[in-house]
């Protein structure tokens, strides 16, 4: 994936605690729009879970040529 595609998970994470706090402070839900809230998160829930597992991936990698520096150097 391209750098700049990449999800930026702090936006998301605000995203999230937009739509959370908008739930907090509503007396009567509108029902449409809180659908509409919901499947937002979904959707930022979804893309932050790809990305962390993009990140975890970068870390094992990170991980494994240190470890093998490590070795090659004994």
């Amino acid at each position: 994936m391209a750098e700049k595609n990449k999800i930026d998970l702090s936006k998301n994470l605000e995203k999230l605690a937009a739509i959370a706090g908008w739930f907090e402070h509503q007396k009567e839900i509108d029902v449409e729009e809180g659908l509409k809230k919901v499947k937002d998160a979904a959707v930022l829930i979804k893309e932050s879970r790809g990305r962390l597992k993009e990140i975890e991936n970068e870390f094992e990698e990170i991980k494994k040529d240190i470890e093998e520096e490590m070795e090659s150097d004994n």
